[in-house]
C-alpha cells in the first residue's frame, strides 16, 4: 500500500467506481428517480440492490476504496516528506570530475578569483549554492518536490474533509408549492438523510415559505425557444421568532443558520376539487405534477379511498401548453402555461391503502384496480381546462380544475467542512502546477586553466536546462546584466 503505483491504481479505482453513482439515481439526492428507475427496471432492482447502487458513496465497496487509498497516500507521502526535509537541509552535491559530460557545457573566460562572483549571480537567480574549493555547486528547484507533496497531501485532506463532512452534515428536500411552507424537522420533509453524529433534533429551527416560483424562458432566439433561462424562488424565512425575505436562485444558494438552500427542481401543481355523486366535496387538494420532458409535459396522481362509492384512483397527465398530435395524442409544445389542459385515466377497485405498507404518493398501483376511463376503457380519458368540471365515471360524481400554482423542490444542506474541502482543492492545484512547472535544476563552475567551466543536470525533463547555462555563460561575460532575473 505504501507504493505510489498503488495509490495511483486506487486512484482510478475510485474513479471507475463513482462512476454507477452518476449513472443510476441515487436517494440521497433524487429519490423520485430511484422510484421511477425501479418501476421502469423491475427484473433489476435484485442487482440495484445487491450493489447498493442507490446508495453508491456509502456502500462498503466505495468506502473500502476509500480508506484504502488514505493509507496509501499516507504511507507514500510521509516517507517522502522526512526524505525531502533532508535533502532541502543538505548541501548541494560537490562538483563532478568531468563536467564536459553534462548539459550545456562551455567555458568562458574567467579564473577563481570569478567563481565568487558566480556564486553572487546564482544566489540572486534562486539557486543554493556551496564552495567546493575552485568549483562551485548550485541547485534550485525543490518546490517542485515540494508542490508533488502538497498535490498528494491535498488529496487526503479532500477525502478526509469529504468523509468528515458526510458524518457531522445533513441532506434534506422538500417540495413546497406557492403560498405553502415548511419548517425544518424530520416530519415535514420528503427525505432526510443525516451523518452517523447527527440526528433529527440537532437540525437547525427555522421556516421557509415559498411566496412565488418566477421562470424565465427564451422567446427571441428561435433555436432556443422555451429553452429555460432562469428561476427564481422568492421565499420568507422565519427564524428566532422574525422574518425575512430571502431568494433561491440556480448555483445561488440562500444561507440560513449555516444551512444552504438549493433550487433543484420545478413544476406545476394543479388546483383539484372531487365531489362525490351527493354533491358533497370529498377532496380539495393542490397535486404536484413530476415534469417527465423539457416542455413541462408532467405526470400525477389522483388517490381518493373515502368519499366516494368506492375507491378510486387517477392518472394522468398535465400538459401547460397542450396541442393534438395526427394521433389524436396531446403534447405540451412549450414548458410555460399558454393552453392548459389536464388528461386523466380513471381507475376503481382497491388502492392498496390498507395494507400498512407505504406508498409513493406520485404511482398508482393498478394491479388490483379496474380502468373505467381511458385508453382501455369504453369511456375516453378525462379532459379538464381551469375552470371546467366533467363528470366521473359510472355517476361516482365530479372532478374540477381550479387553477394552476407552479411547486420548487428545495434542497437544504449542510456541510461543516466545506471550506475544508475549498482549501484542500485550492492546495491541490497550487501544488499541481508547482510541480509541473518548477523544475529541478543543478548548476556547476569550475575554475580551470582554460577558463571558467560551465555546466548543468537536471532531476527529470527540463528542455530548458542548456538555456539556463547560456544565461549564466552570458552573465559571467557581461553580455547581460547580472543584477537582473532572467525572463
Amino acid at each position: 500500500l505504501t507504493s505510489m503505483r498503488t495509490a495511483i491504481v486506487l486512484l482510478l479505482m475510485l474513479a471507475l467506481a463513482a462512476v454507477p453513482g452518476s449513472l443510476v439515481p441515487q436517494r440521497s439526492s433524487d429519490p423520485n428517480g430511484v422510484i421511477a428507475v425501479r418501476d421502469a427496471n423491475p427484473d433489476l432492482v435484485w442487482l440495484y440492490d445487491a450493489l447498493q447502487l442507490h446508495d453508491v458513496y456509502t456502500s462498503p465497496w466505495f468506502s473500502a476504496i476509500t480508506i484504502l487509498l488514505l493509507v496509501s497516500l499516507v504511507g507514500c507521502v510521509i516517507p517522502r516528506m522526512r526524505h525531502h526535509w533532508a535533502a532541502m537541509r543538505a548541501r548541494p552535491p560537490k562538483t563532478p570530475a568531468r563536467l564536459s559530460r553534462l548539459v550545456g557545457f562551455q567555458t568562458v573566460p574567467g579564473d577563481a578569483a570569478d567563481v565568487e562572483r558566480a556564486e553572487g549571480v546564482l544566489k540572486r537567480l534562486g539557486y543554493r549554492t556551496e564552495r567546493y574549493g575552485d568549483s562551485l555547486s548550485a541547485e534550485r528547484g525543490y518546490l517542485r518536490e515540494t508542490g508533488n507533496l502538497l498535490f498528494h497531501a491535498s488529496i487526503v485532506v479532500i477525502v478526509v474533509a469529504i468523509v468528515a463532512g458526510s458524518g457531522f452534515g445533513f441532506q434534506s428536500q422538500r417540495l413546497v408549492v406557492e403560498g405553502e411552507g415548511f419548517s425544518l424537522s424530520g416530519a415535514s420533509l420528503d427525505t432526510l438523510t443525516t451523518g452517523q453524529w447527527v440526528s433529527a433534533d440537532d437540525l437547525p429551527a427555522f421556516g421557509i415559505h415559498l411566496d412565488r416560483l418566477d421562470v424565465v424562458y427564451e422567446t427571441e432566439n428561435p433555436d432556443a425557444i422555451g429553452q429555460p433561462l432562469d428561476f427564481t424562488a422568492f421565499v420568507q424565512v422565519t427564524e428566532d421568532g422574525e422574518t425575512h425575505p430571502g431568494q433561491i436562485r440556480v448555483n445561488e444558494p440562500l444561507r440560513v443558520q449555516g444551512s444552504d438552500l438549493y433550487l433543484i427542481s420545478n413544476g406545476y401543481a394543479p388546483e383539484i376539487t372531487v365531489t362525490n355523486a351527493d354533491g358533497t366535496v370529498v377532496f380539495d387538494e393542490i397535486v404536484p405534477f413530476l415534469a417527465q420532458d423539457d416542455e413541462m409535459t408532467s405526470l400525477g396522481v389522483i388517490k381518493l379511498p373515502d368519499g366516494l362509492a368506492e375507491q378510486v384512483g387517477l392518472q394522468g397527465f398535465f400538459y401547460p401548453s397542450a396541442a393534438q398530435l395526427e394521433t389524436g395524442a396531446y403534447a405540451s409544445y412549450y414548458p410555460d402555461v399558454l393552453n392548459p389542459l389536464l388528461s386523466l385515466q380513471v381507475y376503481t377497485g382497491d388502492l392498496g391503502l390498507d395494507g400498512g405498507v407505504p406508498q409513493s404518493v406520485y404511482q398508482l398501483d393498478t394491479e388490483d384496480m379496474t380502468q373505467v376511463a381511458g385508453r382501455d376503457a369504453t369511456e375516453p380519458a378525462l379532459l379538464i381546462g381551469p375552470g371546467e368540471t366533467v363528470d366521473l365515471p359510472n355517476g361516482l360524481g365530479t372532478i374540477s380544475f381550479d387553477g394552476i400554482r407552479r411547486y420548487a423542490v428545495i434542497d437544504v444542506h449542510r456541510d461543516v467542512t466545506q471550506g475544508w474541502v475549498l482549501a484542500g482543492a485550492i492546495a491541490l492545484v497550487a501544488g499541481l502546477l508547482a510541480s509541473l512547472l518548477i523544475p529541478r535544476r543543478r548548476l556547476w563552475v569550475k575554475a580551470t586553466d582554460d577558463g571558467l567551466e560551465l555546466a548543468g543536470l537536471a532531476r527529470g525533463e527540463d528542455p530548458r536546462l542548456a538555456g539556463a547555462v547560456d544565461d549564466l555563460a552570458r552573465r559571467l561575460r557581461g553580455d547581460a546584466d547580472d543584477a537582473e532575473d532572467p525572463p
